[in-house]
Order: structure tokens, then C-alpha cells, then sequence
């Protein structure tokens, strides 16, 4: 089994909300999209929705996987007549059960209370994600210079 396959069924066997995806063809070299998504840092500008991003394992050329504090997912590229197809997937990260309340003493109501903990990060929920995918995908698709400009 490829890598390609492994990170499709990944995808599609989680058991909690179902795997977003985004797919388009940008005109656009393999190598030339490769160089935004292999590098940690430019995956990071372009996923930063979904938290802080770490590169978990890559296929040369063809397949980035990723996991980020809200969600975890892959990048595929395959060659394509014109371009480069391009499949954005991401599966949202399980919520954590919260902890039990635990019931304090009754002389701690006369101590000073501690500061609150800061909240956890919110639930990143599916209209936002996929718009956040879709987002990626127009902004490698973009050209980066004009061509046949003068200054």
C-alpha cells in the first residue's frame, strides 16, 4: 500500500466528524507547489487555522502529512495535464473529555481563590475548517509576481 492510499483511509476511517477536503488543479509545476508545502514554516502561514502545524511524515514530491492543535491532515499532489492537482484533507482533532469538577474543602472558601485557568482553544467546527482549506488552495493557485510588468 502507498503512502497516498495509507493517508486517504487515515482520513477516512476516523470515527468523529467526517474528513474535510478541498481538491483543485492550479497551474502550477509539482516542484513549484511542493517547495510551499513541504517547508514547516509556509505550511504553517497557510494552515495557521488550525493551530500550531508540525510536518509528521512526507513522501517526496507527493504527500505531506500534518497534525495541528485543532486538526491533523494531509496535503497530496499529483502531476495533472495542465498542473498540479492538489487534495487538501483535514479531520478535526477529538475534543478531550472534560475532568470531573472535584469538590473542594469547605475551608477553601475562605482562602484567597486562585486565577482561573485560561479556556481551551475553541472547537474548530466544519464550515470554518473547509473554508480554511479552500483558502490554501487560493492562495498557492495565486501567482506571485506579474509577469511581462515593467517598473
Amino acid at each position: 500500500m502507498t503512502n497516498v492510499q495509507e493517508c486517504a483511509e487515515a482520513d477516512r476511517s476516523s470515527p468523529a466528524m467526517s474528513a474535510l477536503e478541498a481538491k483543485r488543479t492550479l497551474v502550477k509545476s509539482p516542484p513549484e507547489i511542493w517547495a510551499e508545502v513541504s517547508d514547516a514554516g509556509a505550511l504553517a502561514r497557510h494552515l495557521g487555522e488550525f493551530g500550531e502545524i508540525r510536518i509528521t511524515r512526507t513522501q517526496p514530491e507527493s504527500v505531506v502529512e500534518w497534525e495541528g492543535d485543532l486538526a491533523s491532515g494531509c496535503v497530496r499532489l499529483e502531476p495533472s495535464g495542465w498542473g498540479t492537482r492538489v487534495i487538501l484533507s483535514a479531520q478535526p482533532a477529538a475534543e478531550p473529555e472534560p475532568e470531573p469538577v472535584a469538590r473542594a474543602p469547605w475551608w477553601s472558601r475562605f482562602r484567597r481563590s486562585a486565577p482561573e485557568p485560561a479556556p481551551p482553544q475553541p472547537a474548530l467546527d466544519g464550515e470554518r475548517a473547509q473554508a480554511a482549506l479552500t483558502g490554501v488552495l487560493d492562495t498557492l493557485g495565486a501567482a506571485h509576481h506579474r509577469p511581462f510588468s515593467r517598473p
